[in-house]
């Protein structure tokens, strides 16, 4: 088994500023997403090893928590973009086409659809993300969390906003309500236009 590494940002770390300070991306990207990482290639390689389900069952948490936190922080950087309100990239710029089609029939608005993430993901207790994803059985936009790292399984994954301290506390210190209205100017909705027609186009999470 080849082991995971962490993925280049597919831009600078100051790129998104300043909605989301260099600082943040930094620490964000080459600390923390690097941990999950090495914790993911150790959990395995220990997995690889043991020989009784007692010490494979004692894995199964390490596995979830740091191949979750692998996982999502994977999406989490393409799911942004330099802003378009900047003049640096797309960010925050959704365009005609099947998704906002989609956010509409739904929500009504992009902006009810905001006002709504944002109400639930701030109310998660504790560790989280906050999600859009396409219900595979209705074909259905809908709003979910998941607590700690826990990957998104029942829905294709759209958008996800990380919600632990260390995504935001730095720059709008205990204030999420703060960092998830400011997050969206930096949300790539190209990329998540890609994610909902290939959820469309295939009946696999």
């Amino acid at each position: 088994m080849s082991a995971h590494t962490l993925p280049d940002l597919p831009y600078a770390y100051d790129a998104l500023e300043p909605f989301i300070s260099r600082q943040i991306m930094e620490l964000h990207h080459k600390k923390h997403h690097q941990t999950y990482v090495n914790a993911l290639n150790a959990a395995e390689a220990s997995y690889a090893k043991s020989s009784t389900p007692r010490e494979r069952i004692a894995l199964q948490a390490a596995l979830k928590f740091n191949g979750g936190g692998h996982i999502n922080h994977s999406l989490f950087w393409k799911n942004l973009a330099p802003a378009s309100s900047e003049g640096k990239g797309n960010g925050g710029s959704l365009k005609a086409g099947p998704l906002k089609e989609a956010i509409e029939q739904t929500f009504g608005s992009l902006d009810a659809l905001k006002k709504e993430f944002n109400a639930t993901t701030a109310g998660i207790q504790g560790s989280g993300w906050g999600w859009l994803g396409l219900n595979p059985s209705t074909r259905r936009l809908e709003i979910t969390t998941t607590a700690n790292q826990d990957p998104l399984l029942t829905h294709v994954p759209i958008i996800g906003v990380d919600i632990w301290e260390h995504a935001f506390y730095l720059q709008y210190l205990n204030v999420k309500v703060d960092y998830l209205n400011a997050i969206w100017s930096v949300i790539n909705f190209e990329e998540a236009e890609k994610r909902y027609t290939e959820g469309l186009s295939s009946s696999k999470l």
